[in-house]
């Protein structure tokens, strides 16, 4: 009986180490992830803070938070309203988002289940594309779109996405595609399928998790995109949410902090509200095409 009770106390004691180093661990998770979060609690708290203490202040808590700035960030910009900006932000991003879908998953079953001639060398093509920074391409995109007309309109924003043109996202469903069994392909060429029906009816239902990774990257990075708008858009009028944010800043030394703290606040809503509400489906799609 001594023997087991003293082993009963080593155990004991041995579990205290662990326990000890495990809240240590959280304490120091949780102090980094509050130094990473602490500029966007005091942008929201800057956000209800007067605007002439935005600058002032740098601590989280606002003695009297006011309304103000969301008013005056709504319409500070002349002649337009910021809910034009979201409006715009909205159009490009849900026509991205429904281009890149449709495109990059019709070429990822191709380079995935089609066998045609050269197949490995234009999927190596496609990748090496991911390499090629965005700068090099712009002139030549930019002489193209000003022949065609389509400078100062959404045009250049959205048509490319329907063409494929994401090869990260190509990538990402054909990693998809490969896990399929090619049994249920067989199984439905039996049955008299071809492959718009083996497209529609197999390989996008069970491929819901990349797709949402697909669309929630695309809407993201069309939501948060500065350089194309920049770029193509010259009306204010079509202006979208980034540029109407840099509107607040004025050369001149007269900027709205406040305006654009509380506008900055704003346009993070969407983008969190899409993330959450394609969460389980994101985490599962990035987890499942990792897996070969």
């Amino acid at each position: 009986m001594s023997a087991a009770t003293s082993a009963m106390a080593r155990r004991r004691l041995g579990t205290v180490p662990f326990y000890t180093q495990r809240t240590l661990i959280h304490v120091g998770l949780v102090a980094a992830a509050f130094v990473m979060v602490y500029p966007l609690l005091w942008m929201a708290s800057s956000a209800f803070r007067p605007s002439e203490q935005v600058l002032v202040e740098d601590s989280l808590w606002v003695a009297n938070p006011t309304l103000e700035n969301f008013a005056q960030g709504w319409s500070a910009v002349a002649q337009t309203s910021f809910g034009t900006f979201f409006l715009n932000s909205l159009i490009i991003a849900g026509l991205t988002v429904t281009g890149n879908i449709l495109s990059c998953s019709l070429a990822a079953y191709a380079f995935a289940r089609l066998p045609f001639r050269g197949r490995r060398i234009w999927f190596a093509l496609m990748i090496s594309t991911i390499m090629l920074p965005f700068h090099v391409l712009l002139i030549p995109q930019y002489l193209l779109f000003n022949a065609l007309g389509w400078v100062d309109t959404f045009l250049p924003l959205i048509v490319p996405k329907f063409l494929a043109t994401e090869a990260f996202f190509v990538f990402l469903l054909v990693q998809f595609f490969r896990l399929i069994p090619k049994e249920l392909m067989e199984a439905a060429r039996i049955d008299g399928c071809g492959h718009p029906r083996i497209f529609l009816k197999i390989m996008l239902p069970l491929s819901v998790p990349a797709l949402a990774t697909t669309g929630a990257f695309s809407f993201i990075w069309a939501w948060n995109d500065f350089l194309g708008p920049l770029i193509y858009l010259t009306s204010q009028g079509n202006y979208t949410v980034p540029i109407g944010l840099a509107l607040f800043v004025d050369a001149s030394g007269t900027s709205n902090y406040g305006g654009l703290f509380a506008m900055s606040l704003l346009s993070l809503l969407p983008v969190l509200g899409f993330f959450l509400a394609f969460q389980k489906l994101l985490l599962d799609g990035i987890s499942t095409t990792g897996i070969k």
